[in-house]
Parts: C-alpha cells; structure tokens; sequence
C-alpha cells in the first residue's frame, strides 16, 4: 500500500500524524511531503508527486485536504478540509510565522504576503473546476461536528455539493490518535482492502523475502 500523506498549514511531512500513520502500517510507504507555503507553487508540486509516485490513496488534511480533493483521478480523503484558506484570517495572515514540526530544509521560519493571499483565493475560485462523475466517487470527506477552525456544516455542504462520499464525526479539527483509529482507518480498511491487511502486518525478515 503507498499512501501520501498532504500536511495542514504550517505544518509539514515530519509531523506526528505521519509518524503514527508509519507505526501503524510498517509495511506500507506513506510518502509525506513538505508543501510549500504559496498555493501557486504547492498544487502543481503535489500534482506532478501524485503523477510519480501513483498512490492507492492520498490523504489530506486541513489545507493539505483542500489539496487533497484537486488530485483528479485517485482515491483520496479530506479531513476537515479547509476549502476557503483566504477567509481564515486567524491562521493565514500576512508576516512571519512559524513552522510548527521540522522541514526538510531546516527552515524554522516562513513569511505569507500579500500575493500568498491572492494565490489562495484565486486558487479557491477554481479548485472544484474539471471534476466528472468517476471522479465524484472516487473522493471522500470526514468532518468533525466539534472543529473550530473550519466551519464544518460549510465545508459538509460544500463538499457534497460535489462528491457522493461524506461523513461526519464525533472530534475537533486535529487528526488526532483517536480520530485516526475510530474513523480514518476503519475507512482506508473498506476503501484498501487485502492493500490494507499487507500494509498493517510487520515487514518480512530479510531472510524471508523472496530473493
């Protein structure tokens, strides 16, 4: 089983959702990237990752769902998908923030400008553009009746707009331990199959595997 794993804002692929989500399927790949801070140079990376890499699943979460639903064509999950970034003035707002796990390029810090926003909201505009009816079965939303963060009767209603597959769930806005295995596995176990079954097993002593 190879899952990508898309982070929330300000976050990144080292963060403790996706060391848990390694610890849970030691033999699956769960391949994690850090996103970039600008959506204009974030959704044609991940694109273009998604095209390489060919996973039988994406999972975002936060913005990384946002990005997660423009992924066309393969089976993913939104976790409280934060469909209108540009509004959410309390999270994303112009200066220096900082990353809250540790990035690949050892940065700490980030700055969102003027033109982060604008990129955000002109991506917004169009983020539901080019979706066809294999498609509308192949996305799933989980949103917490608790999340404080997105509104989660607007981003319910915004997704069903579009996709047949929506669920909601007793938590908050984090994808927390709980969250992850009341809800997020027993949905990748009915979505994954025998994928699912080989992913959680412990890996095969070298000794063992075919040479």
């Amino acid at each position: 089983m190879k899952l990508i794993y898309f982070h929330g804002f300000a976050s990144s692929g080292a963060s403790g959702t996706v060391q848990l989500l390694r610890k849970i399927f030691p033999s699956g790949e769960i391949i994690a990237p850090d996103i970039p801070v600008d959506p204009e140079e974030a959704l044609p990376m991940l694109k273009e990752l998604v095209v390489t890499e060919q996973p039988d699943v994406i999972v975002g979460t936060s913005m990384g769902g946002m990005y997660a639903q423009q992924m066309h064509g393969y089976l993913r999950v939104c976790v409280n998908p934060a469909f209108r970034m540009s509004t959410m003035s309390k999270t994303l707002h112009t200066g220096v923030h900082k990353w809250l796990n540790g990035r690949k390029d050892h940065e700490k810090e980030f700055r969102v400008t003027n033109d982060t926003l604008k990129h955000f909201n002109q991506m917004e505009r169009t983020q539901f553009d080019g979706i066809t009816p294999e498609d509308r079965e192949l996305c799933y939303g989980l949103f917490g009746i608790r999340d404080t963060s997105v509104n989660p009767v607007n981003a319910y209603n915004t997704f069903t707009k579009y996709y047949a597959h929506a669920e909601r769930f007793e938590g908050e806005h984090q994808l927390n331990d709980k969250v992850i295995h009341k809800v997020l596995l027993p949905l990748l176990k009915q979505l994954l199959g025998k994928k699912y079954d080989e992913a959680i097993q412990p890996p095969l002593p070298d000794y063992m595997k075919w040479q």
